[in-house]
């Protein structure tokens, strides 16, 4: 065949494997949303229909024979677009590892993943994490298996941790996620407890004087006014309502379907409006990315942001480097407030004090952004245990306690503020909490790219101008999508190799400020 005949054959091909992948994704998307309990079953008839079928084509003789012509094409010189090579050389490692994955042990890990995150609702429902542990060991059991296939791995060799860390965000490894975590707690956890010691002394003071101190907002507003005062800060980052929608639901979450079609999941609570707020900043940030990835990577590999460390990143930059600072609210301040009243009695400083309030917490996603660092590197530490040292399902309660207990000096009363909070193991997502802490590290050094390309931070969000913000991460990262490795977007743009560095200065600088700290 000639390449124009191959390429036309590879797009069909594509198109009609992406066809399914959206047919699957919003089959889970509504599993995860609005299904009633008793639908479970059929719908995971139709997911295990559907991805029999999309195995049978990603690993097709058709598809197998017409990316490796391409592939070899590639070899000389060929002037195809750059997106269109990555495409290439991405299907041909996917189908390469894939291939090697039976049958029977792709289907049986996608529907024990609809079993798991059933029994994972039912046990957080019924606070029994007996409920869920027999299927959090199947799952981790035929993840690894998978693993073990595709990367030509030994059942229980080590490097199945490294491989899934790696599917992540490509290039991570556990030497890479020690060092970086090593350097955050060897930084972090003194400041804490000093901004702890320092918190006790304040309100020691406070109690002689007889006055309060805020910490809190206490006033309850209806879920009609959060979700107004969410869509105010979704148009205001530059949320697009016409290539995405929002929904209500038990954990918030993010499904990007295509550049124009991203759909995001908060949870609204009457008594905490401002968990709503940041929520809705941080699933905009994931939304963000996807409504921006240049179209005409439609229904190629070259979609989307599947480098979940970099994706989190653009989450975790909006909702703390921009969101948690107090000049990204001093120009909306007043508007925000007459959508939720309750803030009227309180003053911008109060807010900031609020927003900035350093407390452990038991729910990683209601934990400030610096022991939310301890919340991630807590379920690393385990997910390391499941697959290193390979741990016993029975004993991960009790470990996670104890970590809790050690890391943040208080331990869950119940399994849904511990080992059951959490979506992800029982939707079989494996080696993706550490990369919300690498995207941190990440934000540390796109901050400081920023403040080098724009100038201070602070005068473009007092000034209103996060718009100029937004477009520098559209045109500098997320018009990409997947064309670009991560290392590869941190050289072109923070021109340095991965360091947590810049994240623990930004760390010290904001609360050693706010906490008159020397530390």
């Amino acid at each position: 065949m000639s390449l124009e005949k191959d390429l036309a054959c590879y797009r069909a091909l594509m198109e009609k494997i992406y066809d399914y992948e959206h047919v699957l994704a919003l089959l889970k998307f509504d599993s995860m949303t609005v299904m009633p309990p008793e639908g479970a079953y059929r719908r995971n008839r139709a997911i295990a229909t559907i991805s029999e079928q999309l195995y049978a084509m990603q690993t097709g003789d058709e598809l197998y024979e017409v990316t490796n012509s391409l592939y070899e094409s590639l070899k000389d010189d060929s002037k195809l677009p750059s997106y269109l090579a990555y495409s290439i050389k991405e299907t041909k490692r996917e189908f390469d590892e894939l291939k090697d994955v039976p049958k029977e042990l792709f289907l049986d890990l996608e529907s024990v993943k609809m079993e798991a995150d059933a029994s994972w609702k039912k046990a957080r429902a019924a606070e029994d994490y007996s409920i869920f542990k027999d299927d959090l060991y199947k799952i981790a059991n035929l993840t690894a298996q998978v693993q073990s296939c595709k990367k030509s791995l030994k059942p229980g060799d080590d490097g199945i941790f490294d491989s899934l860390l790696s599917d992540c965000e490509p290039g991570m490894d556990t030497a890479t996620y020690d060092r970086l975590f090593n350097d955050i707690k060897q930084e972090l956890i003194p400041l804490i407890k000093e901004i702890m010691t320092k918190k006790r002394m304040r309100m020691g003071q406070l109690a002689i004087y007889g006055r309060n101190k805020i910490d809190r907002l206490s006033t309850n507003h209806t879920k009609h006014q959060e979700e107004e005062a969410q869509n105010y800060l979704l148009k205001y980052i530059g949320f697009d309502f016409n290539k995405g929608t929002t929904s209500q639901g038990l954990h918030p979450f993010t499904m990007g379907f295509s550049h124009g079609d991203a759909r995001f999941l908060n949870n609204f609570h009457e008594d905490d409006c401002i968990r709503s707020m940041f929520s809705s900043i941080h699933e905009g940030g994931h939304a963000i990315f996807w409504q921006n990835v240049n179209p005409e990577f439609d229904s190629l590999p070259a979609d989307g942001c599947k480098y979940a460390a970099l994706n989190e990143s653009q989450s975790r930059f909006f909702e703390n480097i921009l969101a948690h600072n107090i000049a990204f609210w001093e120009p909306i301040y007043d508007d925000i407030s007459d959508i939720l009243p309750g803030l009227k009695a309180i003053t911008l400083d109060e807010f900031n004090n609020i927003i900035n309030n350093v407390k452990p917490t038991y729910i990683r996603t209601s934990a400030d952004e610096l022991t939310y660092c301890l919340h991630i590197i807590l379920r690393y530490e385990i997910e390391k245990e499941i697959f290193v040292n390979h741990a016993c399902v029975n004993d991960l309660e009790d470990m996670w306690n104890e970590k809790t207990k050690e890391y943040l000096g208080i331990v869950p009363p119940k399994p849904s503020l511990g080992i059951l909070q959490d979506m992800h193991w029982g939707n079989g997502l494996f080696g993706y909490f550490p990369t919300y802490l690498l995207g941190n590290v990440y934000d540390g050094m796109l901050l400081s790219a920023i403040e080098r390309d724009l100038g201070p931070v602070d005068d473009i969000l007092r000034n209103k101008e996060i718009g100029k913000i937004t477009k520098y991460l559209d045109e500098n990262i997320h018009y990409y999508g997947n064309t670009k490795l991560p290392k590869d977007t941190l050289k072109d743009v923070c021109h340095e190799d991965l360091t947590a560095k810049q994240l623990i200065n930004y760390y010290k600088k904001k609360y050693n400020k706010l906490y008159d700290l020397n530390v």
